[in-house]
């Protein structure tokens, strides 16, 4: 008999297994999930969600990565609007003048340090928009690596701050007009629309999980 622990799903009570994410325990309970649901492997932020135990105070996690925990309350976050600006990241000009244009609202961050407390990845928002607001895109690229854009951090800002969408203006800055060419990317891309590697691609796809994640932990990195 496994171990089970008690968990409520939107104020119901359900028995589930231990050893099941929040994600999977939804499942099992019997909630189709048609959003909120993606890559299952915590790089698409489509997940993020609330839950608080007894009377700590409430976390955010992303479900697909979060085990279950006895007396575990738990509510997804809603589909919540992030301010998205257009723009032709070949026309702007890369320097601190873009973000006053773009998303000047990050000129009011008061320094609350919600966005850092709601980061289900444990990032330093609150450190990656002031780099924005100096012109440090490179840096700012780099502290914000690795967001998922999941917007836990946006739906609390008072300032009204969608810090994804500015982290993202700043990494394609970045890519765009501040990091060096790679010396073989054009040629590997050219390789690729040839079906160069159409073969070493489709038995990648019939490997297990495992056997793929050793590989990239053990693949050649240009330096």
């Amino acid at each position: 008999m496994e171990n089970t622990v008690s968990i409520f799903l939107f104020g119901k009570k359900y028995e589930v297994p231990d050893n099941l994410t929040i994600m999977t325990a939804m499942e099992q309970v019997g909630y189709v999930l048609l959003r909120g649901c993606g890559c299952r492997n915590g790089f698409c932020g489509a997940c993020a969600t609330f839950y608080r135990i007894n009377d700590d105070k409430p976390q955010v996690c992303l479900a697909c990565q979060t085990k279950v925990q006895d007396n575990m309350h738990i509510a997804a976050l809603p589909s919540f609007p992030l301010k998205k600006q257009i723009y032709n990241i070949n026309e702007i000009s890369p320097d601190e003048t873009v973000m006053m244009q773009l998303y000047p609202e990050i000129y009011n961050c008061i320094g609350c340090n919600l966005c850092n407390t709601n980061c289900p990845k444990g990032l330093d928002v609150k450190a990656y928009i002031e780099s924005a607001k100096n012109g440090d895109f490179k840096r700012c690229a780099e502290q914000s690596f690795e967001c998922v854009m999941c917007g836990a951090c946006a739906s609390r800002c008072p300032a009204g701050i969608s810090q994804p969408q500015v982290a993202m203006l700043a990494r394609r800055i970045n890519g765009k007009y501040l990091s060096p060419e790679s010396k073989h990317l054009k040629d590997r891309i050219k390789e690729i629309e040839n079906g160069d590697f159409s073969e070493l691609i489709e038995s990648l796809m019939q490997k297990p999980i495992e056997e793929i994640k050793e590989l990239y932990n053990n693949r050649k990195i240009e330096k």
